[in-house]
């Protein structure tokens, strides 16, 4: 399989170049920093530098060219501000979405969030708000496109091992904490999985 991943420095993204790589896959990551290529070529995946927030649909359609599978991991960061949620997490997953039908890839795999049911809620801060916004209109974006599409939806992001008794669903699911090792490993599992197509699923403890 030749995949593609949108954010491929990420944490997630390096832990899932790793074991596609490990059993034989073909695995490109898009990058914005060239000097993070270096992590890349340890993860065993191919760096490709396409900044996100400046790239045209044509020109991350021919990164594209050839892959199997999409997978958009990428992320703006816990302190960037609502603009770059809306300008990474949201218009960035439909950038890319865009660019695999232009590239003719169907398969796409979108990593979101768990706990969009509390957008609007008093008790969730303005940033973590506009993150879930964001997340939400990705998914919706993401949805109306003609690509076999699966959302998954992880818990609170964790850097412990990978727990393997992590709970996969479809929502509404209780909210907890999901390591990015285990969220690695599902995504491996929903792009070998096709009855899992257009389908949003709920990964936590």
């Amino acid at each position: 399989m030749d995949v593609v991943i949108a954010g491929g420095h990420g944490k997630i993204a390096l832990r899932l170049s790793k074991l596609l790589s490990a059993r034989g896959d073909a695995v490109a990551g898009l990058i914005r920093n060239p000097a993070q290529a270096g992590d890349l070529h340890g993860a065993g995946a191919r760096p490709v530098v396409c900044d996100l927030e400046a790239a045209s649909v044509e020109e991350l359609a021919e990164h594209l060219a050839g892959a199997d599978a999409v997978v958009f991991a990428a992320g703006a960061g816990p302190n960037s501000g609502a603009e770059r949620k809306e300008t990474v997490d949201r218009d960035g997953a439909v950038l890319l979405a865009d660019a695999a039908r232009r590239a003719g890839v169907r398969r796409y795999l979108l990593v979101s969030s768990m706990g969009l049911d509390r957008i609007g809620d008093p008790e969730v801060t303005p940033e973590f708000d506009a993150y879930l916004r964001a997340k939400r209109a990705a998914e919706e974006a993401v949805k109306e496109r003609p690509l076999d599409w699966t959302v998954l939806r992880p818990g609170g992001l964790t850097d412990g091992p990978t727990e393997r008794h992590a709970h996969l669903a479809p929502p509404p699911n209780r909210f907890g904490q999901v390591s990015r090792d285990e969220v690695a490993h599902t995504l491996v599992r929903l792009l070998d999985d096709a009855s899992t197509i257009h389908q949003t699923l709920e990964l936590t403890t």
